[in-house]
Formats: structure tokens, C-alpha cells, sequence
């Protein structure tokens, strides 16, 4: 299903085995791409979706391109995890991919720190192709890492706000929420409480809920991760300290910790049928463009409302953005057929029709600016707010880093800690959070 291989728990063990991978020859296209990409070849593309249609979706996609380019054969292999590439990417060979694409794009650090991946400025400007008229701001952030565009952008995830609009009837609420406050007001009119737990909750804040971590929330409050000379803003930028404190008002508006924690347990888990947003148990719900097609498979009982996520009330103005994330592609640094390797990545990310035909199968959002526009996307009148979302220039992402999503998981560990009442003390936590990810980068060059 569209949207599991991004799960924050396997992206983040995924960033951890980057962190091992050595450093691996660059090839670039003054010095490694020597290939003559006109001439009969075969490359070899690994990638990771693994369901029936998903598949499928990729062999017609790797298909277009053949018939475009019959000079330009494509081995296919499918199902891969990030750790299988990492030892093809460091030791290459003949069997070796050229082409790789990961769901990690927390990857995206380690890969260009380390050489696995080629710099494709040099591609692009070839090419006359410029990256940034050609895919969205946050797109565009996510596939480089100090000057290096390893990485370019293959479809994408855009995070917005579903609602449950019987219950919102219910409720007497007539909109969906665009302020925090508004958002905090909702989440409690939508609360029905049941004894000592609940018939019904507004919304589940809890850093261990469905998709509501840290780094999710923190992409309505637009904050600067690293400062100019790469060190941790976590203890500076006021944009963690408000977004801490408002998810902390919101859990004990809500019941408290303990309480949300124990109604949580005894929900049902984020991939299956019964996602308690697809049950009503919960009304709103934080999460991605594939949650839409999830929900209506399930059949829920009520009408399901889908809206950007809520902005703090003194970024009213940029209310319609959101946090995105996606899919990478790139060429491997140990490949021999490099420019052979750039059609097909050019063909996959760039090709407007290529990148919407993708995006109609896979449910995703598209990854170019073009394909976001494109009168032949087929999808829900709904999914339009992830197009939406994804184009917006206030959208924000996660920068990389070399040590890849190592920093993102030391903030969601204050998260638990601050949520749950273990850290009592914000902005001493929030410094000590820093000093940990400083130390974690520093070890890691």
C-alpha cells in the first residue's frame, strides 16, 4: 500500500544502516560517465515497492521509457530495502544497480557525504533542465546535502488534516480547522468522553499516534533545523519551543497523557482496516495522501473531509502548507553506464507524462511542477489538497544530514519524554536535545 515503506520506525532504522556505509568512488560526468548512451545497453534499476500494483505501476513506467529510448534496456529489480542497496552501492560489480530508488529521504545526507550517489547538478545543466522551475521548493530541499544533488525527487507524500465531517455536523462545526486554536477548540468539541476513557476523540496528539511525530507537527511551524554553520537551532529557533508547548496543551486538554496513552492501546494499528480514524473513534487525523484511499476502502459510516493542517495563529497567512517527504531516485557512484543511467532517471522524474502516469497508479503525489498542474491526473476531487500542498512554497521538509534521520529521532525522544511529563523543564531539554544532535553529527564526519 502506498505510503507503508515510509513509516517513520522503518525510515529511521533505514538512516541508521546508511550511517555504515563507506565511502564509495564518485562518477561524475567529467570524470566517471564516460558511456556512450545512444549506443545498445542495459541498465539495472532497483527500487522497493513490492505490492502487486505497485509493481505493475513500475514495469509500465520503466516500459514507457524503453519504448522512448529502444536503445536502453532496463533489468528490473524490485522488493530491495535500503540495507541491500547500501552493500550494492559500496562494493558495485556486475550485478550491481545503476539506478536506485529509496523511500528514505532521510537518506539523502549519507548518500552524497559518502560518494554512494552522483552529484546530478552536472546532469541536469547537460541537460538544460533547471531542478528548481522543475520540482517544488521542498522537493528540491530534500534530494541535496551541501551543495550535492545526489538524489532527485520520485513522486512524493504531502501531509495534511482529515476530518470527520458527520461528526463535525455533529458538533456544530461548519469548517475545518486552519489556526492551532481553532484546531485545539475542535479536537475538544469533537471529544466525547465514555467513563474513564472515550466514545469518541477529537484527535490523538500523542507523539506515539498514527503519523502525528515530531518532525510532522514541526512542518506547520516552519522551523530552521541547523544554523549557518551546521550546529542544532533546536534550543534557538522559537519555533520548537511553541511547537512543543502547543501539542503539550493539547495532550492535557484532551485527558492527559496517561489517559490518550490507554485509549491508544486498545486501538487498531496504522495499515489495517480498522485505523481508528477509519472507525470514528477518532475524528481528525494527521497524515499522508495515501490515508484517502485507505479510509474509503474501509468503507467508513461518515463522509471523510480532507483539508491542509492547522498553522499556529501567527502564521495564519501561510495556512495551506504542509510537511512532505517522498520517494528519491539516484545513480550510483560505482555504475560504468552513467549517462545511460541519466536518461532513465531524467525519463522517471522530469518526463511530465511519465511522472502523472506514475502518480495515477501509485496514489502518490507527482514530483515536478508540471505534473502537479497536469490536466491528466486521474484521483479524487479530495486529493486535490495534496496537490496543493505539495506545490506550496511554504511546504517544509526535514533537512539531510550526514548522519541521516539520527537528529530527527534525538528530538522525538524529547518528544516522548517532554509529552509524557518525564522532561518538565522545555527550554533546558530543547538545549540538551542540541548538544546531543552536535555531538551525533560530529561523530559522524
Amino acid at each position: 500500500m502506498p505510503g507503508i515503506s515510509r513509516k517513520t520506525t522503518i525510515a529511521l532504522v533505514a538512516s541508521a544502516s546508511i550511517a555504515l556505509l563507506a565511502t564509495a568512488c564518485t562518477g561524475q560526468p567529467d570524470s566517471g560517465a564516460s558511456d556512450d548512451a545512444s549506443k545498445e545497453t542495459t541498465v539495472t534499476f532497483w527500487h522497493a515497492w513490492s505490492a502487486p500494483s505497485e509493481v505493475k505501476a513500475v514495469k509500465d513506467l520503466v516500459a514507457g521509457f524503453e519504448k522512448a529510448h529502444p536503445n536502453i534496456h532496463v533489468q528490473v529489480v524490485g522488493n530491495m530495502t535500503d540495507d541491500k542497496m547500501n552493500q550494492a552501492l559500496r562494493t558495485g560489480g556486475a550485478k550491481a544497480p545503476d539506478v536506485i530508488s529509496s523511500f528514505t529521504t532521510n537518506s539523502v545526507g549519507k548518500f552524497c557525504s559518502s560518494g554512494a550517489l552522483v552529484d546530478l547538478d552536472p546532469f541536469f545543466e547537460k541537460s538544460g533542465i533547471d531542478p528548481r522551475k522543475t520540482f517544488p521548493k521542498a522537493m528540491n530541499e530534500y534530494t541535496r546535502f551541501e551543495g550535492n544533488r545526489c538524489a532527485v525527487p520520485l513522486l512524493g507524500d504531502a501531509y495534511g488534516l482529515y476530518y470527520n465531517k458527520t461528526a463535525f455536523k455533529k458538533a456544530g462545526i461548519t469548517a475545518p480547522p486552519k489556526t492551532w486554536s481553532e484546531f485545539e477548540r475542535d479536537a475538544e468539541k469533537l471529544t466525547i468522553p465514555q467513563g474513564d476513557t472515550y466514545k469518541q476523540l477529537g484527535f490523538m496528539p500523542n507523539y506515539h499516534g498514527w503519523e502525528t511525530t515530531t518532525e510532522h507537527y514541526l512542518g506547520q511551524f516552519s522551523p530552521t533545523y541547523f544554523d549557518k554553520d551546521g550546529k542544532s537551532n533546536v534550543a534557538k529557533d522559537p519555533a520548537f519551543e511553541a511547537a512543543f508547548k502547543l501539542q503539550k496543551k493539547l495532550v492535557d486538554a484532551l485527558g492527559g497523557y496517561r489517559k490518550l496513552e490507554t485509549y491508544r492501546s486498545g486501538l487498531g494499528d496504522e495499515w489495517g482496516p480498522k485505523h481508528p480514524f477509519h472507525t470514528g473513534q477518532v475524528a481528525m487525523q494527521l497524515d499522508g495522501e495515501w490515508r484517502l484511499g485507505m479510509a474509503l476502502d474501509a468503507k467508513p459510516k461518515f463522509d471523510i473531509g480532507v483539508a491542509p493542517l492547522p498553522v499556529p495563529d501567527d502564521q495564519a497567512d501561510q495556512y495551506g502548507k504542509g510537511y512532505i517527504t517522498g520517494t528519491i531516485a539516484g545513480i550510483a557512484a560505482t555504475s560504468k553506464k552513467q549517462n545511460a543511467a541519466w536518461e532513465l532517471v531524467k525519463y522517471m522524474t522530469t518526463n511530465t507524462d511519465a511522472v502523472v502516469n506514475f502518480s495515477n497508479a501509485i496514489h502518490n503525489v507527482p514530483s515536478t511542477l508540471a505534473a502537479l498542474k497536469s490536466p491528466k491526473l486521474t484521483y479524487d476531487p479530495r486529493f486535490k489538497t495534496f496537490l496543493e500542498i505539495a506545490a506550496n512554497p511554504d511546504s517544509t521538509t526535514a533537512p539531510a544530514s550526514v548522519n541521516g534521520g539520527v537528529y530527527l529521532t534525538t528530538i522525538q525522544q524529547f518528544g516522548y519524554d517532554y509529552e509524557s511529563g518525564k522532561a518538565t523543564d522545555l527550554k533546558a531539554g530543547l538545549k540538551k536535545t542540541a548538544a546531543q544532535i552536535d555531538t551525533d553529527i560530529a561523530q559522524a564526519k
